[in-house]
């Protein structure tokens, strides 16, 4: 490892509330003490859901065997001013309520606020969807159970914040921070292909198979990790690439897949150094061009994001952390338009017994946004900021397409900007605006189309960047 003494000497801080163009952009800046004053304490703790529990909300096969555990992975960074909670969870999304709770649960058992609590899914398939008041809705018909079961979502939100309030009587001295990433061979792929006749579409699904023999499309390659270090030893390290994390799903296997394989023999690597893995903003990219759902498949695509995962390791550059800073930004995203999607269509389909059991469940799904819209409350866009922009950690909501995730590259190009996308699921996917008007359609979303200007402001203003005009 190269230890760089030079600082970057960047950092922007903005104070205030700031409106722009529909999007709310709060700023809470906190600047902690100075290098040597920093802590850290991980957590794990085993939240796979028990047999019978509805896997992806329900719409494909329930738990019939644990193939292998699913787990929470976090750690929270101690300093003179409120902690922060790093935290992946091996579920597919927690969405509107689910996301608040643990949140907030979390953030009691840290001492922080709700907002200071950075969470994400993994986002693997054969892992439960969880949606509190999607589920209120649901039971309203008889239909309990068929998105989540809320008294396991609570002993696994409590199991989590017992973990967490142990690990911070054990905390770890931090001086330093790592950066380091490494390009992924053979994995990711981007659902729009163009068939031999010139027709756009996303077909390219999780196990698609070479379509077409379309190229792999618009990815990003760049498998990305954080460190935090104490001196020369490293204590705790995150990564994050886009892809969606399945090989193989739906028969009722609940599994973390290949990238609960890959993290799991990274610990093995180096058992000192808690291993934290988060999917980028992947909501149009699959491992379809080389993945045919094949089982033999899993351990394959695992093997590949290890070694990217490993190179990333291998490239990490370290230096002092003289400086951290937390900013959040609101979004405000509106509600789809359309005849299918109003409440009045919603709710008929909801109740109508001869609507299909995933429909009734999506519908669910897509009422409970609304209800979040409409009550004001905005998706929450947090970054972790280290040595004053030297290193920014952000999170994006539900299935953002991976040119957001390109995007906040660009509006940073000063600094190692990790994003990781199925934050708050609420709003299901988040298309560009190139994809709506190429014909990008899907029943899972539930946000209004030609957004892309405000989510990239939402994203400027975390990352303290310039706001596009």
């Amino acid at each position: 490892m190269r230890l760089l003494e030079s600082r970057y000497g960047l950092g922007c801080s903005v104070l205030g509330a700031i409106v722009v163009a529909g999007v709310i952009c709060c700023l809470f800046v906190a600047e902690f003490a100075v290098a040597g004053e920093y802590r850290v304490a991980t957590f794990e703790a085993d939240i796979t859901i028990p047999i019978g529990h509805a896997c992806m909300g329900g719409c494909i096969a329930p738990a019939k065997e644990i193939v292998d555990p699913l787990f929470a992975k976090g750690c929270v960074l101690l300093g003179a001013d409120l902690p922060i909670v790093v935290i992946a969870l091996d579920w597919c999304r927690c969405s509107n309520d689910s996301y608040d709770r643990w949140r907030h649960v979390l953030a009691d058992a840290a001492g922080t606020t709700r907002q200071r609590v950075i969470l994400a899914t993994v986002h693997q398939h054969d892992a439960p969807t969880c949606d509190l008041t999607a589920q209120k809705l649901l039971d309203r018909y008889g239909l309990r159970g068929y998105n989540c079961d809320p008294e396991f979502h609570e002993r696994a939100v409590q199991r989590t914040a017992t973990s967490l309030r142990k690990a911070l009587t054990t905390p770890h001295r931090i001086t330093h921070f790592g950066i380091g990433q490494a390009k992924v061979d053979r994995i990711a792929s981007n659902r729009r292909v163009v068939s031999p006749e010139g027709e756009i579409s996303w077909r390219r699904g999780s196990a698609s198979g070479n379509i077409y023999d379309a190229p792999e499309g618009k990815i990003d390659p760049w498998l990305k990790t954080i460190s935090l270090w104490d001196g020369d030893h490293p204590v705790v390290a995150w990564s994050c690439y886009a892809v969606h994390p399945m090989s193989y799903y739906g028969r009722g296997g609940v599994s973390a897949d290949f990238p609960g394989m890959a993290r799991a023999r990274r610990q093995k690597d180096d058992p000192g150094v808690f291993q934290i893995y988060f999917t980028g903003c992947a909501g149009d990219t699959t491992a379809g061009k080389y993945n045919t759902g094949d089982p033999a498949n899993r351990p394959v695509l695992a093997d590949r994001l290890y070694r990217g995962m490993r190179a990333a390791w291998e490239a990490t550059e370290r230096q002092p952390l003289e400086k951290v800073e937390f900013r959040l930004a609101e979004m405000s995203l509106p509600v789809r338009r359309g005849d299918g999607f109003t409440t009045k269509a919603l709710q008929a389909t909801l109740a109508d017994p001869k609507a299909g059991r995933c429909s009734r469940i999506m519908t669910a799904l897509a009422l409970s946004w609304r209800q979040r819209v409409d009550s004001g409350q905005p998706v929450d866009v947090p970054c972790l900021d280290l040595a004053g922009g030297a290193a920014q950690f952000t999170v994006m909501p539900a299935e953002s397409f991976v040119e957001y995730q390109l995007i906040a590259q660009r509006l940073r190009p000063d600094s190692f900007v990790v994003v990781a996308g199925f934050g708050d699921g609420g709003v299901g996917c988040v298309p560009t605006d190139k994809s709506w008007k190429e014909g990008y359609d899907s029943t899972y979303c539930w946000v209004r189309s030609m957004t892309e200007k405000l989510v990239t402001r939402a994203m400027a203003q975390a990352l303290g960047a310039d706001i596009p005009k």
